[in-house]
């Protein structure tokens, strides 16, 4: 979780939501990403989705079974998809998203018996560096002394 967070940092410093995730296999690390929606301009450039990816692309398969995606924030409806749709055997994240977290929040996509995969959730890792992260960009875009 803390390679997440550094490419969480990365995003920040980049203008973008700071969220980082970090694809593993067996131990290894197999890619990572960070939000990229305004760098690319592109609505499903999450970092999840950019991780996913890179990750298939490492492995020459869109089947990603036997990995763990730590991510710094509850992925989100889309991202929740799409980790079932590439048999991702388990997430792992540490802030919850109230807003938009669809990995048991608002709902749980990853535990549906009506989907054809589910996957294992890890909530909390991390989870005041991971929710401080966030707060300090966001009180920085509204011009707030940043929260401790």
């Amino acid at each position: 979780m803390r390679r997440a967070l550094r490419e969480g940092a990365k995003a920040a410093r980049e203008g973008e939501v700071p969220v980082g995730a970090v694809l593993v296999r067996d131990g290894e690390e197999l890619a990572s990403g960070r939000n990229r929606r305004e760098a690319d301009n592109d609505p499903s450039a999450h970092a999840e989705v950019v991780a996913l990816r890179a990750g298939a692309s490492q492995l020459g398969s869109w089947r990603l079974t036997g990995c763990t995606l730590y991510v710094t924030l509850e992925p989100c409806a889309m991202c929740a998809g799409a980790l079932v749709n590439s048999r991702v055997a388990r997430v792992v994240f540490g802030a919850h998203d109230p807003k938009a977290g669809f990995c048991g929040t608002l709902g749980d996509i990853t535990q549906d018996p009506r989907l054809n995969h589910r996957l294992a959730v890890t909530t909390g890792v991390l989870v005041e560096e991971c929710a401080t992260q966030l707060r300090q960009f966001f009180a920085a875009l509204r011009g707030e002394p940043p929260p401790t």
